[in-house]
């Protein structure tokens, strides 16, 4: 082994060590033959801790519940004293929307049930995710109850139905098309929660972002046709002043999730009075891109301290 990679194992053991070794891994759900698993990192035998809950991107298409623990995602709020628990879904289009909410409200009545094993306060849980997981992040400030204490949506969105996700978007469009036959071709028909390492589920979501139809295959309804359904999973239609306290994060040259969409959803806390933080990275593309390894540090640990103070 080179000595740069033994520092980096020694570095990755050191770190799993002082938070209790490596995650250990439950099924939290059971459906349609599907199994749906949490990965729990820092259980901590003789203390009890505040729980945040992780929920991973990839357009509901794609991603899954696994993280590195050397991230400075991890490590941070590892660091600030939570056990952190990062959950999987059923994955669309196979499953349709509701049955995704339906997973990410059953991960919280899980997460409660089992606060002796995972030696949490069911009382202090707070909630982050990114792009996709930072919709669902939204979403949980008012379908979940009791409601988290905190969140922290990273480059995320509160609506779903406007035109940047219902209709051909101008960027992906610069690739070269993918057929229908191909978008098919990449995804299956039974219900899966975590995809085999070699997927090509990206097709379909390049495809839907290509031709405007991601709402409709998400969900399973068209919102030209139903824009009513789509209002209760919305979050930025959902905004009250009982909504916990939000972090937005997003940056302004993202090309995935539109800065604005985050810019909305702080427009609306303004007006119902929710306390909430707009963090604005100038430059950054989606899931930071373009930013530096020292100012990504800063951002998550400044999240971090977010949550902290408030769960």
């Amino acid at each position: 082994m080179r000595r740069r990679d033994f520092l980096q194992a020694s570095a990755l053991a050191s770190c799993l060590r002082a938070q209790g070794g490596p995650p250990r891994t439950f099924v939290y759900k059971q459906a349609g033959g599907c199994e749906i698993k949490a990965d729990v990192f820092g259980i901590d035998a003789n203390a009890t801790r505040p729980a945040v809950v992780w929920v991973h991107g990839g357009a509901l298409i794609m991603g899954s519940r696994a993280l590195d623990p050397a991230t400075p995602l991890v490590r941070s709020l590892l660091d600030a004293g939570f056990v952190l628990i990062s959950i999987d879904y059923r994955l669309a289009p196979e499953t349709k929307l509701p049955a995704i909410i339906e997973d990410v409200e059953d991960a919280f009545a899980w997460v409660r049930a089992q606060a002796g094993t995972l030696r949490i306060d069911p009382g202090r849980i707070g909630v982050c995710g990114g792009s996709a997981g930072g919709y669902l992040t939204l979403m949980t400030g008012f379908r979940v109850k009791p409601a988290p204490k905190a969140l922290v949506s990273f480059w995320g969105y509160g609506d779903i139905v406007g035109p940047w996700y219902s209709q051909p978007d101008p960027f992906y469009l610069k690739q070269p098309l993918v057929s229908r036959e191909e978008a098919l071709a990449s995804i299956g028909t039974a219900p899966l929660a975590e995809p085999p390492a070699s997927n090509n589920r990206s097709r379909f979501y390049l495809r839907c972002r290509q031709q405007g139809t991601w709402p409709k295959e998400v969900a399973g309804r068209d919102p030209a046709k139903e824009p009513q359904w789509f209002e209760r999973y919305c979050p930025v239609r959902n905004v009250t002043r009982a909504y916990p306290p939000t972090m937005l994060v997003h940056g302004t040259a993202d090309t995935d999730v539109p800065y604005q969409l985050s810019e909305m959803m702080a427009e609306r806390f303004q007006k119902a009075g929710v306390e909430h933080e707009l963090v604005t990275v100038p430059g950054a593309g989606h899931g930071l891109a373009n930013t530096g390894n020292e100012e990504k540090e800063k951002i998550y640990r400044r999240a971090a301290g977010f949550l902290k103070d408030r769960v």
